[in-house]
């Protein structure tokens, strides 16, 4: 009953595609498209492999994924080798098993029993594939969507194959995302010995008030659609070169703020600038602006999801913007409707990433039943 998603899945997991490269999995997917009928249009740049995909004319759906994978890390703690794909207990382990490989796996092997069993559908059906979606993004759907955009393309409804499910497949969608802002902070002292601290500056010690300040600032109480926008800082050291007798000359802290639409980096900026100057540290700061927050408005696309999902599991899934980024964000512009929807995120980025051969399947039957649901 499973075996062509299986088989699709592994097959994907067995390359060893760790971000931005390919090496070779959307060539599978290409030659599986042309032999229905897709006409495929390859937009590389660089070390990243992109590919758009199209079929029919009218009211379109895309199926937006990613064919690169993050690393393995430390391999002494998997239990299976990473890029050999093992099914044990009707579990199915490897990197990419479930970002996003597996879901990649049942966009088209839904989409193939759709066109076999409707030939002559309404309606476009479009792929949108990138290998550089766990990196830097630059050279992936942020380039393409522009070239589309150039060209007044259309998407009626983006499906997006991310990992949102967080217990059971089925119990979360997403239709939108949080922005992210990034900070690399550098606070400068007074190199010295620890025995003459009058003789020094310690950045450590003058920063320590700020830090608190810093990490409890509240920007917003969030919405019916976000949470309260957060900030989280993720190191901080004083450098490599200070023993344990030395006051180091500057402090580096790194910072990361993940924001709604009720706020924008520019305010967020001005608000962290405010808080040095009102602590009188002396300082460099540089900024990352990695996205915008988007948010699709619950429509069709939405509530043909929510049905197929329910008719297959027998769950009413939560409608959530929270998690990480997503390539949504590029297509935003693009596209009337963009929702997520894919397997269990509880192993994504870690050591033995699985997922259960049976949620293949089920989601396989989901993606099945919203062509149905939109094109016949």
């Amino acid at each position: 009953m499973y075996t062509k998603v299986l088989n699709l899945a592994q097959q994907l997991i067995n390359i060893p595609s760790i971000s931005p490269k390919d090496l070779g999995c959307q060539e599978i997917l290409i030659q599986r498209l042309q032999s229905y009928g897709f006409f495929i249009e390859k937009m590389n740049f660089n070390d990243t492999n992109n590919f758009w995909a199209w079929r029919g004319s009218g009211k379109s759906i895309t199926f937006l994924g990613h064919t690169d994978v993050v690393p393995a890390g430390n391999l002494l703690n998997w239990t299976t080798p990473p890029f050999i794909s093992t099914v044990k207990n009707g579990v199915l382990f490897g990197r990419g098993a479930v970002d996003m490989k597996g879901s990649i796996a049942a966009m088209l092997i839904a989409v193939e029993n759709f066109l076999n069993k409707n030939p002559n559908h309404h309606g476009r059906i479009s792929f949108l594939i990138t290998s550089d979606e766990e990196s830097t993004g630059k050279n992936g759907i942020k380039k393409v969507s522009a070239i589309l955009k150039k060209r007044n393309e259309r998407i009626n409804y983006c499906l997006v194959g991310e990992p949102t499910s967080e217990k059971v497949l089925g119990d979360c969608i997403k239709n939108g995302r949080r922005g992210s802002l990034s900070a690399e902070l550098k606070i400068y002292g007074k190199q010295g010995h620890v025995a003459y601290p009058n003789l020094a500056h310690n950045p450590i010690h003058c920063s320590a008030l700020f830090l608190v300040e810093l990490s409890n600032l509240s920007f917003d109480k969030g919405n019916d659609f976000f949470e309260p926008t957060k900030i989280q800082i993720s190191k901080i050291f004083s450098g490599k070169n200070y023993t344990t007798n030395m006051i180091p000359g500057e402090l580096n802290v790194f910072f990361n703020i993940r924001f709604n639409p009720l706020v924008d980096e520019k305010v967020i900026i001005n608000i962290i600038n405010k808080l040095l100057i009102k602590h009188s540290l002396q300082h460099s700061i540089s900024w990352k602006y990695y996205a915008k927050p988007f948010l699709s408005v619950p429509n069709n696309l939405c509530h043909i999801l929510m049905t197929s999902i329910y008719n297959n599991t027998r769950i009413t899934p939560v409608i959530k913007t929270n998690g990480g980024t997503s390539d949504g964000r590029f297509l935003f512009n693009l596209s009337d409707e963009i929702v997520e929807f894919g397997l269990l995120s509880s192993t994504i980025h870690q050591t033995n990433e699985c997922v259960n051969v049976l949620d293949l399947l089920q989601l396989q039957n989901i993606y099945y039943d919203v062509l149905n649901a939109l094109f016949l």
